[in-house]
């Protein structure tokens, strides 16, 4: 089951129910943007169902790889998750290792649900990844307040009206139990 809520927790990050201001554009089959290298600190909740985990991440990122580290709410790391295009592995704390070729796969193995982990790290920067349609509402500072992909619903907020990265992501997915994630980004590196 911690292997279960850690890929959510990641999934979710990775890394995130606040509201934010109306939107004031939708766009349709929006671009995303470049894929920039980012490290963001920040704390996690999740929950799939009735199982639910809360804790915080570190997560460096690459264009073609993620490392992603978490944490439970005294510090302890439960789970690193590090991956490219070859090959994704989740390391839990016990020594237990899950292995896959996709980050789909391995999601799929730990919740039952194939989660594009790999477009979190575009949903994190307010952007639709590459190769799939989606929706983005905007708010007053044209900033993301929404996107909509893969059916997935991605919320931001921002610490104030002048922030240019979100400080709040949420995402929601309608699976059977929904899937719930909510990542609060203390610092962008």
């Amino acid at each position: 089951m911690r292997f279960r809520v850690a890929v959510a927790g990641v999934a979710a990050l990775l890394a995130v129910a606040g509201c934010a201001s109306l939107p004031t554009t939708v766009t349709e089959q929006s671009a995303s943007i470049p894929d920039r290298p980012f490290a963001i600190d920040g704390r996690l909740a999740a929950r799939h169902g009735a199982d639910g985990i809360a804790g915080s991440f570190t997560w460096l990122h690459e264009p073609g790889h993620d490392a992603i580290d978490l944490a439970d709410p005294l510090g302890q790391t439960i789970a690193r998750l590090d991956g490219n295009r070859r090959e994704v592995k989740l390391a839990l704390a016990n020594g237990s290792v899950e292995t896959a070729s996709d980050w789909p796969s391995l999601t799929e193995r730990g919740l039952g649900v194939a989660i594009p982990v790999e477009g979190l790290a575009s949903w994190i920067q307010g952007s639709p990844h590459a190769g799939a349609s989606a929706n983005v509402a905007r708010d007053a500072e044209g900033r993301p307040s929404a996107l909509f992909q893969d059916g997935w619903d991605v919320r931001y907020r921002y610490a104030d009206d002048s922030a240019r990265r979100p400080q709040r992501v949420t995402l929601a997915y309608p699976d059977s139990p929904p899937i719930d994630l909510t990542i609060v980004i203390d610092r962008w590196r």
